[in-house]
């Protein structure tokens, strides 16, 4: 089976942060597509679901990473803003997440994160309430 370009693939959250996501304050704003031709800039919107993208960034609470960049930038596919948590530094969690891998312009393996909304954790309660 050969994959195309672009190929967009459901995880779940837990799967990308098992340690959990932490909002950056202030991340959110309007993705931006930029057209060679005219040279202008214009809201991004997804080319699967024609659904308007925003960004926001969160950080990976994994302690393994140590001090590398534990930053990750999130497109999430909403016809408004998203709402973020209130307070600095909140954890989140990303739900319809899916990853898309490509190769970057230095040649490594990297990913780009969509979803669908971006939500408060569920509680311990919440994750046995939905297993049971």
């Amino acid at each position: 089976m050969a994959l195309r370009g672009g190929t967009r693939f459901s995880v779940p959250f837990e799967a990308v942060f098992p340690h959990g996501a932490v909002f950056v304050p202030d991340s959110i704003a309007e993705a931006q597509d930029f057209d060679e031709r005219t040279k202008q800039r214009t809201p991004a919107k997804d080319k699967v679901t024609g659904q308007r993208v925003w960004q926001c960034r969160v950080m990976d609470m994994d302690p393994e990473l140590g001090a590398r960049s534990r930053e990750v930038s999130i497109k999430i596919l909403s016809d408004v803003q998203p709402v973020p948590p209130v307070g600095p530094f909140q954890p989140v969690e990303f739900e319809g997440l899916t990853v898309t891998p490509y190769v970057a312009s230095n040649g490594r393996l990297a990913f780009s994160y969509r979803a669908t909304a971006m939500v408060a954790p569920k509680t311990l309660a919440e994750t046995r309430g939905k297993a049971a």
